[in-house]
């Protein structure tokens, strides 16, 4: 008798193909922490990384406890060793497509054109920030120029802070950041005319509101100087008609978009995420395991939910993990019972029990 696992491995050696039960998308912290899971619980693994990390630029890893402030390449050094500690595999490349074949597994082709077989997927390639286009933005994201207060609010507490309006969820911003510094400014920027309790709002926290679009970030001032950016740190901010305000901190509300592009040619395709009538950027639905509209496909982290911080995208990928092994236990579990009532010999459906979950293990 033929197995499937004996099937599709035969079809893979023919193809020259290396064959995994759970091939994962991206190495962040849910990539890592899903292919910890699943190593742990003896499944074949492979791991596909680009290597572009969305917080490389960030000094530190914040609000992620026992790990605090620690480098993000530190921090993923720490989880590939664990991952491949436990024979989980890891590979720098860039998954190019995606496709389910027609025996029900899924084929992934890198973009050098290797290709890998997997039973299952874990796709954790994370987001893109778009930013506003602001001349000095881009050069000073992730150090001066900030999105998120609980990543790096400590981190610019009681300094000038300047808030970036593109959006109805300008003013929420500003009252956030309230919390880590007395001297924050509202530059209305592009976002729209904050209404009367609005900006009652913003004078009860002595926020200041400066009207008008900003065309660029000034440099120099008092700030210590910063290798990483050949100059001096962000010093203010110049309006569209030439007034300059002074700034050591400056908070965006970038889109947030989804890297999703590995997942059209399965069909899934991104919704936007919306917060106080303003669209934030585009995610993966899933339900709060990680599985989408696709049998056999998972995703975690910040491709399915926007505003998660990296200790949250690390406990999204164990989720998913457990839930994929769950998944494939109970398909074990079927095979098994439908050997079982089978019309040959028990020392036969013995074999056949054992070899299929020892083909499971080993990734066959």
């Amino acid at each position: 008798m033929t197995t499937h696992a004996q099937q599709t491995t035969t079809a893979a050696a023919m193809d020259g193909e290396q064959r995994y039960v759970v091939v994962i998308i991206g190495g962040g912290a849910a990539g890592l922490s899903g292919a910890l899971t699943l190593a742990r619980a003896r499944r074949s693994v492979l791991v596909i990384d680009a290597g572009q990390p969305r917080n490389a630029p960030a000094d530190g890893v914040h609000g992620y406890l026992g790990r605090e402030g620690t480098p993000p390449g530190e921090l993923l050094a720490a989880g590939r060793a664990e991952v491949t500690g436990y024979g989980g595999e890891i590979v720098s490349g860039t998954a190019a497509t995606a496709e389910r074949r027609p025996g029900g597994d899924f084929r992934v082709v890198l973009a050098d054109g290797t290709a890998v077989l997997a039973e299952r997927l874990l796709v954790t390639t994370g987001l893109v920030d778009e930013l506003p286009a602001v001349p000095g933005v881009a050069e000073r994201w992730g150090r001066e120029v900030l999105h998120c207060p609980y990543c790096h609010g400590w981190e610019v507490r009681d300094q000038r802070i300047g808030v970036l309006g593109t959006g109805p969820l300008a003013v929420h911003q500003a009252l956030m950041w309230r919390q880590w510094s007395s001297d924050v400014t509202l530059f209305l920027h592009t976002a729209p005319e904050p209404g009367a309790e609005e900006y009652e709002k913003l004078a009860a926290r002595d926020i200041t509101v400066v009207t008008g679009e900003v065309s660029g970030l000034v440099t120099g001032g008092d700030g210590p100087s910063d290798d990483r950016l050949s100059g001096d740190r962000l010093s203010g901010v110049r309006m569209a008609d030439g007034r300059e305000f002074a700034c050591q901190a400056l908070a965006i509300t970038p889109r947030l978009t989804a890297r999703s592009g590995i997942l059209a040619g399965l069909g899934l395709a991104t919704t936007d995420q919306e917060m106080g009538g303003q669209v934030l950027g585009s995610c993966v639905a899933a339900d709060p395991m990680g599985a989408t509209a696709v049998p056999g496909v998972w995703v975690a982290g910040n491709v399915t939910n926007l505003f998660e911080q990296v200790i949250g995208s690390a406990a999204a990928g164990v989720r998913a993990g457990s839930a994929i092994n769950a998944d494939l236990t109970t398909e074990e579990t079927d095979g098994a019972v439908a050997a079982r009532r089978a019309p040959f010999s028990p020392q036969v459906e013995r074999e056949v029990c054992e070899r299929v979950l020892g083909d499971r293990r080993h990734g066959l």
